[in-house]
């Protein structure tokens, strides 16, 4: 039985060490280069478009098409990614039409067998490629293929390669490790007990966790990232609020909720949300600045989006009632020493979580903590954290094709319509890549800079892919939403009302 149970984790860690190596290689081949673009050579460097003197943006934008095609073709296939983000609860559905007739076909009787076996091979091979092409992180993923393929045929093998390999996968790496290791149970339970204490002031009442986690649970994220944030937040709640069956405009609401309250919960400091971290160095932003620039209008942003939310599902989350089920074995105490391992692991995750060798090296002596430690941990479960990172790396690859129409459309704008513009953007595109590039406009005043950033952590509720937790959010939850999962329009709506919330708080108060 020992054996049974400790040989998966050996070739899981032979896997990851493999993984390792291969990164490794590729990196030190690589070299200590950081130049990027400009030695492979594409996307063309913004530079030498040499078009800052062309007038209107619209053909500046043709004229980049003009001395590189492979711009509009790379954006065109963005879009069809973004489109089909939209659609993924309808493939999803589809997928539950043939596994349906797949369980009817199977109690069957073995008349007509070649028949009958033929159409099962149809039904699951389809049930699978709809299933497929319905989960969110593959969607990205899915879309490479014929980016690779165009990139390859318009520029060369050794083109596509370089660019590739140009791109940096720390944030995906991290947020793969951050996830796993903040789903742990002492993590975990850390984090519930510290909520609880809050929502004892309720009477621990499932509104009473409901105001305890969206309230200061998205705040954590300035601490412990804002990965970290959402994963011990989403699990929560799947623990205290979807457990109970909410109806879905109160599932929906609380969700929109969760995304723009983790967007800007981050924001108290300069290392914890992406959007900030990519311009924070470059823009000489320290933690005074985002404490007193952003941090105390994120908070009473967050609080007044809470108090309207809970003023209009008042009676939803009063008529919750409490399902006193607990396992045994999960309530069993876990000593202190073993929780303070996982926070040190945590703490070394967050400090080292630009350094992708460090990241990756610490988390192979977690998974072998959770080896030794077996009674006090749960089942290490990785298909959610890969299939985030993968959503992620995918992301990065295709956002990197889309600066040649990003850098003139923010430059050109005023300080309202960067917020405007920084949050439609943001939608359509993770909101760190949408600072990102922002940082890359020259002569970026200081009212413009915070303008972008306020808009993309303000939107950054509004979609799966607009802020890089949400897609662990939605991994964790989506369960909860039925067989066809989250629907990209109802969590659009639902987090329309906390993203007005959140602007008026960023750029209206003093």
């Amino acid at each position: 039985m020992c054996n049974i149970c400790v040989m998966p984790a050996l070739r899981l860690l032979l896997l990851t060490f493999c993984l390792f190596g291969v990164w490794l290689e590729s990196a030190i081949a690589a070299g200590p280069s950081t130049s990027g673009t400009a030695e492979i050579g594409f996307p063309k460097p913004l530079e030498e478009y040499n078009d800052s003197g062309t007038p209107g943006v619209f053909r500046k934008l043709a004229g980049r098409v003009k001395a590189d095609p492979v711009n509009l073709f790379a954006t065109i296939i963005f879009a069809c990614a973004i489109v089909h983000t939209f659609l993924t609860a309808r493939f999803m559905h589809i997928a539950h039409h043939f596994q349906t007739e797949l369980e009817h076909l199977a109690d069957q009787k073995e008349q007509a067998a070649p028949e009958i076996e033929k159409r099962r091979d149809f039904l699951q091979f389809w049930s699978q490629f709809f299933h497929f092409f319905g989960e969110v992180e593959a969607v990205f993923g899915i879309w490479l293929i014929p980016l690779f393929v165009v990139i390859a045929l318009m520029k060369g093998w050794p083109f596509l390669v370089g660019y590739v390999t140009s791109q940096n996968a720390a944030e995906p790496i991290f947020v793969v490790v951050i996830m796993a290791i903040a789903s742990s149970r002492p993590i975990l339970r850390l984090a519930e007990r510290c909520l609880a204490q809050l929502a004892a002031l309720g009477r621990s009442t499932p509104a009473a966790w409901w105001l305890s986690i969206l309230t200061f649970g998205p705040l954590l994220g300035s601490l412990i990232t804002e990965p970290a944030a959402m994963t011990i937040c989403a699990l929560l709640l799947r623990q205290k609020i979807y457990a109970l069956k909410p109806a879905k405009r109160l599932a929906y609401a609380t969700l929109g909720l969760l995304f723009v309250n983790i967007s800007v919960g981050g924001t108290l400091t300069h290392f914890a949300a992406p959007p900030v971290v990519m311009v924070a160095t470059k823009w000489s932003w320290d933690i005074g600045y985002m404490a007193t620039k952003f941090g105390w209008k994120a908070i009473a942003g967050i609080v007044v989006a809470n108090i309207v939310y809970f003023l209009l599902f008042r009676s939803e989350l009063l008529n919750l009632k409490v399902m006193h089920v607990e396992e045994k074995e999960k309530r069993r105490p876990i000593p202190a020493q073993i929780t303070l391992v996982h926070v040190l692991f945590l703490v070394w995750t967050v400090l080292t979580s630009h350094y992708p060798a460090l990241v990756v090296l610490g988390f192979l002596f977690f998974l072998a903590f959770v080896e030794a430690t077996p009674r006090h941990q749960s089942v290490m479960r990785l298909r959610g954290p890969l299939l985030v990172g993968f959503f992620l790396g995918s992301l990065v690859i295709h956002g990197g094709c889309q600066t040649w129409w990003i850098e003139p459309v923010l430059s050109g704008l005023s300080k309202w319509q960067l917020v405007l513009g920084a949050m439609l953007l943001t939608a359509f595109n993770d909101n760190a890549a949408v600072t990102y590039l922002s940082s890359l406009v020259p002569g970026f005043s200081p009212a413009s800079q915070y303008a972008v950033v306020a808009g993309a952590v303000a939107g950054g509720g509004l979609t799966v892919i607009a802020n890089a937790p949400n897609p662990a959010g939605q991994s964790i939850l989506a369960a909860s939403f039925g067989k066809d999962g989250v629907s990209p329009a109802g969590l659009a709506v639902a987090a329309l009302i906390p993203t007005v919330i959140m602007v008026a708080a960023l750029m209206f108060l003093p």
